[in-house]
């Protein structure tokens, strides 16, 4: 297996998604509309990772590019929940991608507490070879969703999905407390625009410079 020839479609579907979705976020600002988009991350799944998860799944080799549907992965941060349907709006209209399957977890929360929207689109790349279809992975998700399932993460990673029970108890009780912020903020959104809209400088929405101060990735796991 040449990963590396293997993973340059993926690696540069997460580059151009990253540029595209950023740009939409400029577009609501310059127009001086709140942008649904907070920021955006992405990344390629590390090739240990992919391994584990072919043994995990019992993914064949020759079938990695279809049943591995998150090797290029990309995460759409909103400030609020009622902006996940707004982002979802914007990719479902797109012509350069094509959804082809999505799970609600913010409305269908995981038992462990974790909420999130994810979509499964085809992209197409192209490539010195030609054209490539590539299969990635679109999280949505709140900053408070994102937080809690940074560090439920984390914790994942060092006991193996084998959490003590106090741990497992408390991992509960923040992700109610993630949500009831989330419902709180959506009560008062209004009010939060209104004070951003006055406080944002004009140079965030106008700057357009390739070197955009809040285009930096931050870590995506």
């Amino acid at each position: 297996m040449n990963w590396e020839e293997f993973l340059d479609p993926y690696i540069q579907t997460v580059g151009e998604l990253k540029i595209k979705f950023r740009g939409v976020r400029k577009q609501y600002r310059k127009a001086n509309r709140h942008s649904p988009i907070e920021f955006v991350t992405g990344r390629v799944k590390p090739i240990e990772s992919i391994q584990e998860k072919m043994a995990l799944r019992h993914i064949k080799l020759e079938n990695l590019a279809q049943d591995m549907q998150d090797i290029a992965g990309i995460r759409i941060m909103v400030q609020f929940v009622d902006d996940v349907e707004e982002v979802l709006d914007i990719i479902r209209k797109r012509k350069d991608m094509r959804v082809v399957h999505e799970r609600d977890y913010i409305n269908n929360m995981k038992a462990s507490g974790y909420r999130s929207y994810h979509v499964v689109v085809q992209y197409p790349v192209d490539t010195i070879n030609g054209n490539q279809t590539v299969l990635a992975e679109i999280q949505i998700r709140t900053l408070s969703m994102n937080f809690w399932a940074t560090i439920e993460h984390s914790l994942n990673y060092k006991y193996r999905g084998n959490f003590p029970e106090e741990i497992k108890q408390r991992l509960e009780i923040t992700a109610k407390i993630a949500y009831q912020l989330d419902e709180e903020m959506r009560k008062i959104r209004d009010d939060i625009q209104e004070a951003q809209a006055l406080f944002d400088p004009a140079h965030r929405k106008l700057n357009d410079g390739v070197g955009n101060s809040d285009d930096t990735d931050e870590d995506y796991r």
